[in-house]
């Protein structure tokens, strides 16, 4: 991508979800797609697992990923993930409809962009029938399209439960 002022290369900038010229230093901020990912720059060189594409630098929710723009898969580091997921949750308070586990899922063959070696393909432990890629060697989570809003609805009941009980601790303890 170039700018569209002085023809200068764009960097990403991800920490606001915009693009700088290296040149003239203007700062362009693209548009979110359906799925809140703000595409930064040119093709990676890290390949989608799921459609062996170049992957796209991105940002989700200000946080730096690689975004697959033919399967929507996105790519996040794990240290990242809870900070992703909870803005995420804040941004979306409603709930979605998580379907019955497909058994076939968990037995999915991917290959991290990263590393190239198999990645673990497993539940994602806040979530209910979700599974996810993980490379605990790149410490990197592969995740399909439309399964980052179960993940956070599964946040969301787990944060209700996790509330719900504590309110029922302090309400016994206040009885005795």
């Amino acid at each position: 991508m170039n700018c569209s002022s002085c023809g200068g290369p764009l960097k990403p900038r991800p920490t606001d979800d915009a693009l700088v010229c290296e040149y003239c230093r203007n700062v362009f901020y693209p548009e979110k797609n359906d799925d809140g990912v703000v595409v930064l720059s040119e093709a990676h060189d890290e390949p989608c697992p799921v459609c062996a594409i170049p992957l796209m630098n991105a940002s989700l929710e200000r946080a730096e990923i690689r975004y697959c723009t033919k399967c929507h898969g996105m790519l996040i580091p794990m240290d990242g993930f809870p900070e992703v997921i909870d803005a995420l949750r804040e941004r979306n308070p409603g709930r979605v409809d998580i379907p019955p586990l497909d058994p076939e899922e968990l037995k999915r063959k991917l290959a991290c962009p990263h590393c190239h070696q198999p990645m673990t393909v497993d539940y994602y432990p806040a979530a209910t029938n979700v599974v996810i890629g993980l490379c605990e060697h790149c410490s990197l989570d592969w995740v399909d399209h439309g399964k980052m809003a179960r993940i956070v609805d599964g946040a969301r009941r787990l944060r209700e439960v996790e509330t719900d009980l504590a309110e029922d601790r302090l309400n016994s303890d206040f009885r005795l």
